[in-house]
């Protein structure tokens, strides 16, 4: 491969980890933590140092910290031990996708019983009063009662 084309790889590449960056910014996660994983989808070997995470995407020590201990708390990014080679190395999470699903599952469960509380505390005010939390039980009712199919189909597709 040329210098040329070599270079113009390394263009889109760092394209690439900055259009992941505005991505995850658009769902409020900080840019960096979509950089970060941007990078942990595409990089060779899939796992990398935080020291090496660092230097690719030209951050602080401190922030690789924070972004990966945010993304592995999210379920996105795992710490492995790599044999040969001192401290931890993180990837991206296999399965990631379907963690975040069960994870959206289990929030619309709990947002469920706190809409129900709420309507139950609203008692006899008008149903005007009533529609903003009825209109976000209706919505996760659907949420719990259609993705663990959505999920079903994902896993049977994804296994053939």
């Amino acid at each position: 491969m040329s210098e040329r084309s070599e270079t113009r790889l390394e263009l889109e590449v760092r394209q690439f980890i900055e259009d992941m960056g505005l991505f995850y910014e658009e769902q409020g996660f900080p840019p960096m933590a979509g950089r970060l994983a941007g990078w942990l989808l595409i990089c060779d070997p899939p796992h990398q140092t935080a020291g090496e995470l660092a230097e690719v995407l030209e951050a602080s020590a401190g922030s690789i910290s924070s972004m990966t201990r945010l993304l592995t708390q999210c379920g996105l990014v795992e710490r492995v031990a790599v044999p040969g080679q001192r401290g931890a190395a993180f990837r991206h999470r296999t399965g990631a996708s379907t963690e975040l699903l069960t994870r959206a599952l289990e929030r619309s469960e709990r947002a469920c019983d706190l809409f129900e509380r709420g309507l139950s505390l609203l008692g006899d005010h008008p149903p005007e009063t009533r529609r903003r939390l009825r209109d976000q039980l209706e919505f996760h009712r659907f949420i719990r009662r259609e993705l663990p199919a959505l999920m079903e189909r994902w896993e049977k597709e994804h296994r053939e």
